[in-house]
């Protein structure tokens, strides 16, 4: 992690985590008002109070910052080291009382996600890793599934798409659908061996998927975007196309499959 210690990133990931959740906790069970951004997505008190303290506890000198709840500030391209937060993933959730939400964090060097952490206070569910040291859930060691065939296979989708109609290709597939809120919660399960694996069909920005991605990599698991290129972060448009993930021993038949139901040109196999 270049002259940034792993065991001070991780340290300092932690640290935002039980921050974010003692704001969070007095929400939980109650009903949460939320409002609209442009754009029509919610946002609540509680997603930004989570945004400023993360910012506060995280930014040292030298170090960019990228959150869905901050103004995008463009100097954060002339630094190869950036935070990359969204302080309530799946707010939608949150505020419905769906336990399937959670605080994501990414540190990123050189536009790799090399260490993240996801709090789902909802559910007791903490995630934290880096290349450097794998990855933890609940504090115990995890890796993702080593499933190696798509049958009988857990998929985590998004329920947006899910509602959309957009997984109806997926229908008469041998694996199990679960429509889920949170993209970084579902690369989170993935990442833990808790589902096989998960991708997008429609893109995502930055914020909603670095951690979820540096976690997936930490465990040893396989990141592509829906394109079949790796996964870059600190664009200067932060909006990727859509994503894949699973255990290694399934990433060739998953791009396979989604190659199939696909045009070519958009999806390719791995690298």
């Amino acid at each position: 992690m270049g002259d940034t210690r792993p065991n001070e990133v991780i340290a300092r990931i932690q640290e935002g985590l039980e921050a974010a959740g003692r704001i969070l906790n007095p929400f939980l069970g109650m009903a949460v008002k939320a409002e609209s951004k442009a754009g029509g997505d919610p946002v609540t008190e509680a997603d930004r109070a989570v945004n400023t303290a993360l910012h506060r506890l995280l930014v040292k000198p030298g170090e960019g910052w990228l959150s869905e709840e901050s103004a995008d500030d463009l100097a954060r391209l002339a630094n190869d080291r950036i935070w990359i937060v969204d302080p309530l993933d799946g707010t939608r959730e949150f505020v419905a009382g769906i336990p399937e939400w959670c605080v994501s964090i990414a540190w990123v060097e050189a536009g790799r996600a090399v260490a993240g952490g996801i709090l789902n206070p909802a559910a007791r569910e903490s995630f934290l890793g880096s290349q450097e040291t794998g990855l933890v859930y609940n504090g115990n060691p995890a890796r993702p599934s080593s499933r190696d065939s798509l049958e009988g296979a857990v998929v985590l989708a998004s329920r947006s798409e899910f509602n959309r109609g957009e997984w109806q290709q997926f229908k008469d597939a041998s694996f199990q659908i679960r429509p889920m809120g949170s993209v970084a919660y579902k690369l989170a399960r993935v990442a833990a061996g808790l589902a096989d694996a998960t991708w997008t069909l429609t893109p995502k920005h930055e914020w909603d998927v670095a951690a979820g991605v540096a976690l997936v990599e930490a465990a040893g698991g396989f990141t592509r975007s829906i394109t079949g290129s790796p996964l870059t972060f600190n664009n200067r448009f932060p909006r990727l196309p859509g994503l894949v993930a699973s255990g290694q021993e399934l990433a060739t038949r998953l791009i396979t499959l989604l190659t199939s139901r696909r045009d070519p040109e958009i999806v390719q196999h791995p690298v």
